[in-house]
């Protein structure tokens, strides 16, 4: 497959810049493998797809408010620092992007906080845009993060074209996230409600989670023509042995088991046996799926509709299928569905 294959055009009017009122009422698109059919739903309708016994898999990962301003010493220069993964804890060490990078060398010092409540210091050049800093911190690392939490701000998407405000720190969340360590939210999760988990409960619909943290891998932009040649950068991920045996029970039952959001699909077809059973984990994946990929776990998955171009647009069409998918964008577009983060929701059986 090609880069270019997954091209199109996002008319900006239809890309979402606030959440509904009400999580599970966005609208959702039905897509069947078998038959090619699309059927226009909406999301709390998700139940009636699925029985007793049949599990969802969620991504319990907790977003963080990784995008953070500070002033470069001396010069006063406001400086975006988007805080990307956490290297060493007793160091302090962090990745981050920098933006405007060039402004940016080893040694130098940045300044967060009206009182200068953070230091941190830049000690490597990662990436063209990247670093990594050290942060300059007296206190223990809760304290630490406590700081991170009250100057950070919610890292919602560049397509978002407005400033986060107080309605993002809790939409732009799961209600079931619990795992500090992402700096994009799993989309696909936001459309669940406590009432629609209430309705799996009472008609026996299983639910587990694992985590996958999702960093840069998920969202750096794909640059090589061949996709073969991208590499994605790993993102730390756990499945405990308790969400295996769960998914693995469901399996063995004949059940179906609904992964929901495409870093749930990762994190599953990282490890798994060939006997289609589901391994506990505790590590990093750097899984890149596009069509052609034959999945092992997952019958049925709940995704959103992505950005062009994008890793997770390219695993949704693996599993529903290229040209179904693509087909189902473009019935997207005609039909007014609201793109992207904040959007509507597909669901492929």
């Amino acid at each position: 497959m090609k880069l270019t294959q997954f091209k199109f055009d996002v008319p900006q009017e239809l890309v979402a810049q606030y959440p509904l009122d009400n999580r599970d009422e966005s609208r959702m698109m039905v897509i069947d493998r078998k038959t090619g059919k699309f059927e226009h739903k909406v999301f709390k309708d998700l139940i009636e797809y699925f029985d007793e016994g049949d599990i969802m898999v969620m991504n319990d990962t907790q977003v963080f408010p990784a995008r953070m301003y500070g002033n470069k010493e001396k010069t006063g220069a406001t400086i975006e620092v988007f805080l990307l993964r956490e290297l060493n804890r007793e160091s302090l060490l962090w990745d981050v992007l920098v933006d405007p990078a060039r402004k940016i060398r080893i040694g130098n010092k940045l300044y967060f906080g009206e009182n200068e409540e953070l230091v941190a210091e830049v000690i490597d050049n990662t990436t063209s845009r990247g670093r990594t800093l050290r942060f300059l911190f007296d206190g223990t690392y809760e304290e630490f993060m406590a700081t991170v939490h009250k100057l950070g701000m919610t890292p919602i998407p560049e397509y978002i074209k407005r400033e986060p405000e107080e309605v993002d720190i809790e939409r732009f969340q799961t209600i079931y996230a619990k795992n500090l360590g992402s700096v994009a939210v799993p989309a696909a999760g936001l459309h669940l409600s406590r009432e629609l988990m209430k309705r799996f409960e009472i008609k026996g619909i299983e639910t587990t989670a694992l985590t996958l943290h999702l960093g840069l891998g998920s969202f750096r932009d794909v640059e090589v023509e061949d996709l073969t040649k991208h590499k994605v950068d790993s993102e730390k991920m756990q499945i405990t042995q308790g969400c295996a045996d769960a998914v693995n029970k469901a399996i063995d039952g004949g059940h179906k088991v609904c992964a929901i959001g495409t870093s749930v699909v990762r994190a599953m077809e990282t490890t798994q046996s060939t006997f289609r059973q589901l391994k506990a984990m505790d590590g990093w994946t750097n899984r890149f799926l596009f069509p052609p990929h034959q999945f092992k776990i997952p019958d049925a998955l709940v995704t959103n509709f992505h950005t062009p171009q994008s890793t997770l647009m390219m695993l949704g069409s693996a599993f529903g299928g290229y040209d179904l998918v693509m087909e189902a964008y473009q019935e997207a577009i005609k039909e007014k569905y609201r793109l992207h983060a904040y959007g509507d929701a597909m669901l492929i059986i």
